[in-house]
């Protein structure tokens, strides 16, 4: 019914009429907006019954649309922001705002399919009255105001350049982002090299750090083997502290696909979660006894002789030794360290090894724990002992968190690691110092004596670096100053250890789309020295990311960035400007540059993405980061439709935009993808496959040249296990999570 104030007034009736007008005037005009529908919505439905008796001046002719409307609609083609699956998502932006989406019905990955926070993505932060970060903002007296870009980066470049005087470069720390694509990623790692510090991390610290060093001490690299889509050509899965069903909603869908073929679905897990509602065998243990699990299934397994013997013989070290350790976990010592019947232990090792191929997923349910590096190391033993790695079905399929977790561990900022996993010793830095086209020795000059190949500190340890005794700390000075770039500090414990960190500062600076939880805790402790600055979401840039998989996307840019905020390739580059490296940040030297100048908002000047991924195939070899040009992500975004669903190949397709043949080539070239763009490496999806030919080490050490160190890291031809995870005891304190 129509709500209205009912009145017998006589000379309201003149404004009724009004009224009433003005309603069917914006109902049956040519234009009406969506507040306006709402609003009228309830005359409308009264406007039908007297149309009829209108004034033939209240009736507007029936016109089509207008061509130069219709050509204002565009589509873009992007990538979900919330989790590693790596979903693409069609934007539908008329007049440059971003009106509707669709999931990709050809994507490989997502074959066509939203969870219930990708649905929600075009929400996030695009209104007016939205939680968005929408200017610069300094803290003055216990309040934030609202101050220009060019006083933020005045005040904070003479400030930063203040302290690096007085106390060095390693008094700043600088924590980036796993929301950075790529190329910001990469960019981020760059801009810290140049200001003279390893003093940087990110989120992968504290989630799956302990996955990367894990599986690369067991077979040579940190990343996921096989891929989701791949889930569907297994027999048996075990889930393992992963909520997918909740945190990788997707993923689950190639699981069932596996389960409607056969597949038989293991989770274990301390809580009864929506993932373990879809599981064949749940198996509840107590938190913390990952490893006497694991190590009780692999007594099982050799109890019964279900190992695969040929492919230890010739593929891995150090069996004999994890033979001796898992011998004393019979079921019944399980039973009482993990709380699983031995009845039910026995279940899952004979229905885990008696359906190969056979894989393992894992998530942050095991790599946050005080052993977490221990854990995976058993995970991944269990996969060696059955012969599973390396063969498609198989694998260690681990689901990253973030968007871009893979892709910022890869080629972004770590405190250990130049981009590639290339380490610090002066060998890698001249690397990298050829691929920047920067002097060696003038990176060299700007580093402290001797800090240049010293890991940095991490981001779970910033507080300690400003809180302890300086003689507590392996660096010139305390920190003194920090940059937040697109992390909150809310994931990690010690807060209010923290907050008095943050209160000893000289300056915080945080940069991101929204105030985070950085900017309030600072906000409650500190009366001044705190700078907010608003950066772009990955919806208004563009770039590449990387899926768990290691299969990489590129984004095109939606929409342009929100209010005044800016991208963080123009702010990065803003910044190097302010503080005296933007040439060597481009690679600007001898007539030479690397990464050309694009405009961006306001016709302001920042890196183009396209350059600076051709700068990270130039020199990330030890990964194979090298094949994938800007040019054949492009046309694989272009073409999903010719990739297979299980596989991930091409099967025939030409890039009509560019000519360029998919034939062959794997979704999204995950790494490694070997030589240039025009070898056209159709990569390897199942990583660690072993060689045609057969080839076995002697020892159970990891190799000591260098040639046999990058052969085990990049193409591994053995996998080995040179320690032993041996069992502590459980760690109440740690809970499994999705």
């Amino acid at each position: 019914m129509l709500l209205t104030r009912r009145t017998t007034s006589a000379t309201s009736a003149p404004q009724a009429a009004g009224r009433l007008a003005r309603s069917l005037s914006g109902a049956l005009g040519k234009t009406i907006d969506r507040r306006t529908f709402l609003k009228r919505s309830g005359v409308t439905l009264g406007a039908g019954a007297v149309a009829t008796q209108l004034p033939y001046n209240m009736i507007g002719k029936a016109q089509a649309q207008d061509k130069d409307a219709a050509a204002k609609v565009e589509v873009k083609r992007t990538v979900c922001t919330h989790c590693s699956v790596g979903c693409a998502i069609d934007a539908v932006v008329q007049n440059g705002v971003w009106v509707r989406q669709e999931p990709v019905f050809d994507s490989p990955i997502n074959l066509g399919a939203h969870c219930a926070k990708g649905a929600s993505i075009r929400e996030h932060g695009i209104t007016h009255d939205s939680h968005r970060l929408k200017y610069p903002m300094k803290l003055e007296n216990g309040k934030y105001r609202k101050i220009s870009w060019d006083q933020a980066y005045d005040e904070i470049s003479k400030k930063l350049l203040a302290i690096k005087k007085e106390s060095g470069p390693d008094a700043l720390f600088v924590v980036g982002s796993s929301k950075h694509n790529n190329e910001q990623a990469y960019l981020m790692r760059k801009w810290v090299s140049l200001w003279g510090t390893n003093n940087t991390d990110h989120q992968a610290r504290i989630c799956h750090s302990t996955t990367v060093a894990g599986v690369a001490n067991t077979w040579g690299y940190g990343a996921m083997t096989n891929s989701y889509n791949d889930m569907q050509n297994t027999k048996c899965a075990l889930y393992i502290g992963s909520n997918a069903a909740e945190a990788h909603p997707v993923s689950v869908m190639h699981m069932l696909h596996a389960k409607e073929n056969g597949a038989k679905m293991i989770v274990v897990d301390p809580r009864f979660t929506r993932t373990a509602a879809k599981a064949d065998e749940y198996v509840r243990i107590r938190s913390g006894t990952d490893i006497p699990f694991l190590f009780g299934l692999l007594n099982v397994i050799f109890q019964n002789g279900w190992e695969d013997k040929k492919y230890i013989n010739d593929r891995v070290y150090g069996m004999d030794a994890v033979r001796k350790e898992v011998a004393k976990w019979t079921p019944e010592e399980v039973e009482k360290v993990a709380g699983v019947p031995p009845e039910q232990l026995k279940k899952v090792a004979e229905t885990f090894a008696r359906n190969r191929p056979s894989t393992i997923v894992w998530c942050m349910g095991q790599t946050q724990h005080t052993i977490g590096n221990a854990m995976v190391r058993a995970s991944c033993i269990l996969q060696l002992a059955l012969g599973n790695i390396g063969v498609s079905g198989g694998g260690a399929n681990i689901f990253r968190g973030h968007d871009n977790v893979q892709g910022a561990t890869d080629v972004g900022p770590n405190p250990d690691s130049l981009p590639g996993y290339y380490g610090l010793l002066p060998g890698s830095w001249k690397h990298w110092a050829r691929v920047w086209n920067v002097d060696y020795d003038w990176i060299e000059k700007q580093y402290a004596k001797g800090m240049m190949t010293k890991p940095g500190m991490t981001v779970s340890r910033w507080v300690d670096g400003v809180l302890e005794k300086n003689e507590g700390i392996d660096q010139d000075a305390n920190l003194r100053a920090m940059i937040y770039w697109g992390h909150a500090p809310n994931s990690q414990s010690r807060g209010l250890e923290m907050v008095e960190a943050m209160k000893k500062l000289d300056l915080m600076v945080v940069i991101d789309p929204y105030p985070s939880a950085t900017a309030a805790m600072c906000g409650m402790s500190r009366k001044d020295g705190v700078y907010l600055l608003p950066a772009a979401t990955q919806l208004e840039t563009q770039g590449s990311c990387t899926a768990s998989n290691r299969s990489i996307q590129w984004r095109e840019k939606v929409i342009d960035p929100l209010f005044e905020s800016r991208t963080d390739q123009m702010i990065m580059y803003q910044f190097a400007q302010k503080l005296g490296f933007a040439d060597q940040f481009l690679g600007k030297k001898d007539g030479k540059q690397n990464i050309k100048l694009v405009k961006g908002k306001g016709g302001m000047d920042e890196p183009e993405m396209e350059d600076t991924l051709r700068e990270i195939n130039k020199g990330t070899w030890t990964i194979g980061y090298t094949g994938q040009s800007p040019e054949r992500l492009k046309a694989h975004m272009r073409n999903m439709h010719v990739f297979d669903v299980k596989t991930l190949r091409a099967k025939g397709g030409v890039d009509k935009a560019t000519g360029y043949s998919l034939d062959g080539d794997y979704f999204g070239l995950p790494w490694p993808c070997y030589g240039d763009a025009k070898l056209k490496h159709p990569v390897r999806p199942t990583c660690t496959t072993p060689p045609s030919t057969s080839w076995r080490g002697a020892a159970t050490s990891a190799p000591t040249s260098a040639s046999s160190a990058r052969a085990s890291r990049c193409w591994p031809k053995t996998v080995r296990t040179p320690r032993v995870p041996t069992s502590p005891p459980a760690t109440p304190n740690s809970t499994m999570c999705c």
